[in-house]
């Protein structure tokens, strides 16, 4: 199962998308599953010693829409919403209070997280202290996990890596009852003039988004400690890893196997919004 196609959203539009494998696969056929997301279910009869996944993509992004922290409800408003509400959307929320196989309902998550959320605090306030909190007590270490490494394992040591990261805080949220799902996506390889290269750039990236009601859902970026806007793009989502991840399969023979996966995202520039209704509506002609 391939995962391997950028979302269409309000502020990211998919202008082309193209795949090549090889060996080229005895089947394939496309669906999307109950997350919304684009996937590719793919067989490959035959011997092969080495099976290469190549996606092109070109996408517009806008800037996300930020509020002023201090004017979003406060977190204990939303958690009550989405416990009470019944509006589709709030329903959806709702299924990502849960406990999922990666990220556990624990006291422990709770606990780490209540410094940020004191009575009465606004939830994006609240959520951004989390989020700095994260990222200055937690190191980035890529040796540090693997897919296997338990959460609890993740909070006791702090270090690990992003997919640890977005876990983490994942578990903080819901085990508060906020309403939060996992993102997977990639980040600009060259960062701005002046600015610093982003943690996670050149492989798969992931992320957190939480529910406001009033606002719906809202990216944060826990390994570097902001807002994505422009330079994060939006693959999938789901409850965890295990929900999104790139490729995810069966391989039956002897032998072990090694994944290496390379991300180039390269800015092509700006364009006019004409030109991006237009290229929008072509991209949509052609499918």
């Amino acid at each position: 199962m391939l995962r391997l196609t950028p979302r269409r959203l309000p502020r990211q539009l998919r202008l082309s998308y193209s795949r090549e494998t090889a060996p080229v696969p005895t089947s394939t056929s496309r669906f999307t599953d109950y997350f919304g997301n684009d996937v590719t279910f793919v067989t490959i009869e035959g011997a092969h010693r080495r099976w290469r996944v190549t996606s092109r993509s070109r996408v517009a992004v806008g800037p996300a829409f930020i509020p002023d922290p201090a004017e979003t409800p406060t977190w204990e408003s939303v958690r009550g919403l989405c416990r009470t509400d019944r509006s589709p959307r709030a329903l959806e929320a709702y299924e990502y209070t849960f406990a999922s196989p990666f990220v556990p309902l624990e006291e422990s998550f709770a606990d780490y997280a209540r410094p940020s959320f004191p009575a009465g605090r606004p939830v994006l306030e609240a959520v951004l202290d989390l989020t700095a909190r994260i990222h200055a007590e937690f190191r980035f270490d890529a040796t540090a996990t693997t897919v296997a490494t338990p959460l609890a394992e993740v909070l006791r040591e702090r270090r690990g890596v992003c997919q640890d990261f977005a876990h983490l805080q994942i578990a903080c949220l819901r085990s508060l009852g906020l309403p939060a799902r996992y993102v997977s996506g990639y980040l600009e390889t060259v960062p701005p003039p002046g600015q610093a290269r982003l943690v996670g750039a050149d492989a798969s990236h992931a992320w957190i988004a939480f529910f406001c009601p009033g606002i719906g859902w809202m990216d944060v970026d826990p390994t570097n400690n902001l807002l994505p806007s422009m330079q994060h793009i939006t693959l999938g989502w789901g409850p965890d890893y295990g929900d999104v991840s790139p490729i995810r399969g069966v391989l039956i023979g002897g032998g072990d196997h090694v994944l290496r996966v390379g991300v180039d995202v390269l800015a092509l520039g700006t364009v006019e919004t004409d030109d991006l209704v237009e290229a929008a509506g072509d991209a949509l002609a052609a499918e």
